[in-house]
């Protein structure tokens, strides 16, 4: 028996903003979508481009306050190539939220306060 990852799930309060956000910040798009057919939810599934696993963002219609967090202590870990380029990308969005220059990350934080931890590629 064999496990594989697939994708996380983080739920939205704003799909479109969401969407907007990621591929700005990150590049990732969108590979598919679900939409209820009563209208109840929609789930949006947004990849790198390059590896199999998705992010999967999930908008439902009856939950129209913030997501309680708790203390946050959860995050998705991106890896990038040109991290120099990707800080001042995410420093001109103004969406950096904690830097740790000891240990060359930094985390950026989406329209909905989840985390994502951006690290160089290490040789």
């Amino acid at each position: 028996m064999q496990f594989k990852f697939t994708h996380n799930n983080i739920n939205v309060a704003d799909l479109e903003r969401s969407l907007a956000f990621y591929k700005e910040a990150l590049g990732f798009e969108k590979v598919k979508e679900k939409t209820a057919e009563d209208g109840s939810f929609k789930i949006v599934w947004i990849g790198d481009g390059v590896t199999d696993y998705l992010l999967e963002l999930t908008w439902l219609k009856d939950h129209p306050q913030p997501y309680e967090l708790g203390e946050n202590e959860i995050h998705q870990g991106i890896v990038v190539d040109d991290y120099e380029a990707a800080h001042a990308l995410h420093e001109k969005m103004g969406c950096i939220c904690f830097e740790n220059t000891s240990m060359g990350l930094y985390f950026i934080e989406d329209p909905d306060g989840y985390w994502v931890e951006i690290v160089p590629t290490r040789q």
